[in-house]
């Protein structure tokens, strides 16, 4: 069911994450005239299941989304827009997105990022979708005045920086989770009615809710005390919004969307 997209800062090169297909260094003097487009709308999220999202999202997005974790060595916590490939759920004919619903901090960060300009350095630089079409001379917002950081800029970098400043916080609450073993492979059984079998989604991970009622006491009050806690049980409140996903995917269900639905980890 969940994909992996790729979600922290990245060479400005062969790997490139979700939406990146060009990725050029933001440059003063190549680029003193750029601006920004205002952004109308989030079409380039069409046909996106999946978006990774940050432990600072958690309480915001579990309220939309069901908060799942990737299936591969290093998880990434990802926020479902859908149930299947290719859709999303939440972007509009008009490629608006739905209105009072939360927009994940993955898709407001894009067409910049933070990236390293060649695999020796170490230094992030702020770099660009050059094929989004969201930067160009003709675009007020300017990025550079008199040579100098405009305040849109300095927006675009501060936000940048607590994005990555977020996702190493996120790399240590998932370590966390795997050092505790509470991390199990997902399952959703999704019953509609009068359907002769379940429909089934994998491919994804997930908090095993009994582990997490077993651990010893000092294990439990270090994840009280350090936040993480929350996080878990956000997470899994938010796997009942699988069954809204569901309904909305099947509109003849829209006016039953309480069915039956299971959520489940196999070990």
């Amino acid at each position: 069911m969940a994909t992996t997209p790729t979600s922290g800062a990245q060479d400005a090169a062969p790997k490139l994450p979700l939406f990146y297909k060009e990725i050029t260094p933001l440059s003063s003097s190549a680029h003193a005239d750029f601006g920004v487009k205002p952004r109308e709308s989030l079409e380039f999220t069409r046909g996106v299941h999946a978006i990774p999202v940050t432990v600072d999202e958690f309480a915001a997005a579990h309220r939309f989304f069901p908060i799942v974790f990737s299936a591969a060595e290093t998880p990434t916590p990802l926020a479902l827009l859908g149930l299947k490939e290719g859709e999303n759920l939440y972007l509009e004919d008009d490629g608006t997105w739905m209105k009072n619903t939360y927009v994940p901090a993955f898709i407001r960060r894009y067409p910049f990022l933070l990236a390293r300009t060649s695999s020796e350095s170490q230094d992030l630089s702020l770099c660009f979708d050059q094929t989004s079409g969201e930067l160009g001379p003709e675009f007020d917002n300017k990025l550079f005045e008199n040579g100098e950081q405009s305040q849109v800029l300095q927006n675009v970098l501060n936000f940048c920086e607590e994005y990555e400043k977020s996702i190493s916080r996120t790399h240590a609450f998932v370590a966390e989770l795997k050092n505790a073993d509470l991390l199990m492979d997902g399952e959703v059984a999704i019953q509609a009615p009068g359907a002769e079998k379940p429909n089934v989604y994998r491919g994804f991970r997930m908090v095993n809710e009994q582990k997490l009622k077993d651990m010893r006491g000092d294990q439990a009050r270090k994840l009280v005390s350090n936040g993480a806690l929350a996080l878990v049980y956000a997470h899994l409140m938010s796997m009942q919004i699988i069954r809204e996903h569901f309904a909305r995917a099947n509109p003849a269900l829209q006016q039953n969307p309480a069915s039956a639905v299971e959520a489940e980890g196999k070990l």
